[in-house]
């Protein structure tokens, strides 16, 4: 009789780990000067932080750590679960993914290798960085100006902002366009896109190709726009 329940409680828990998903997510690398510590693998479940995976590296700096992944999100690498003053975002997707960094310099300048989604996500925000250079320049440029108390140059200020506004959210939408067929489209309108008119967001959207829009930020991207078009409609 114990036999036969020691045998009951075997199969239930091989039964139990055969209806979890392989993994297919792999991430390895190297945290360089990592000698003692733990690293998190993170995802957003809804809105809370969970962690799928983690390791602990004792004079090791080499890790790896996986994940079962349905669709495309974006991941972060956390050291000792900070998540907020040290991280690496990327795009998390099927097959192995390498990630090389600096404990010192911890998310700062990492790199990651084997996303085409992070490939994507990276030459995006070369020319994002650019963008943002300039609204600091227009920034410093208000303050001179308020301490002038000057009012023209403000408004010529304000309208440079304006200007840099529509060219950046121009080069948004063109760059999501273009990768239409890349989960990086709909992210971008999830995040980048907060201040275009309905009418862009229902161009990007329609230019995903269903593959996409079956997505995880494909789905997303759709119930976005249509709850602005029912705040729109009230």
């Amino acid at each position: 009789m114990k036999l036969l329940f020691q045998l009951s409680i075997a199969g239930l828990l091989l039964a139990s780990c055969s209806n979890e998903a392989p993994k297919n997510m792999f991430v390895s690398g190297e945290i360089s000067g990592l000698k003692k510590g733990k690293l998190y693998l993170q995802k957003m479940k809804d809105t809370v932080l969970i962690s799928v995976d983690s390791i602990a590296l004792l004079g090791d700096s080499q890790f790896e750590l996986s994940d079962y992944v349905k669709s495309p999100v974006l991941y972060y690498l956390t050291f000792d679960g900070n998540t907020t003053d040290k991280r690496i975002l990327f795009f998390g997707g099927e097959g192995n993914i390498v990630i090389n960094d600096k404990v010192d310099e911890f998310g700062l300048n990492p790199k990651i290798t084997g996303s085409a989604n992070q490939e994507k996500l990276d030459k995006f925000q070369a020319v994002n960085k650019k963008f943002n250079g300039e609204r600091l320049d227009l920034i410093k440029e208000e303050l001179e100006a308020n301490q002038k108390e000057d009012q023209k140059a403000l408004e010529t200020v304000q309208k440079k902002y304006q200007r840099l506004q529509r060219r950046r959210i121009l080069y948004v939408t063109n760059y999501a366009l273009s990768n239409s067929d890349s989960e990086v489209a709909p992210y971008l309108g999830l995040t980048e896109m907060y201040n275009a008119n309905i009418q862009l967001l229902d161009t990007v959207y329609n230019s995903l190709s269903e593959r996409i829009k079956s997505s995880d930020y494909g789905k997303r991207f759709k119930e976005y726009i249509s709850e602005i078009k029912s705040l729109d409609n009230k």
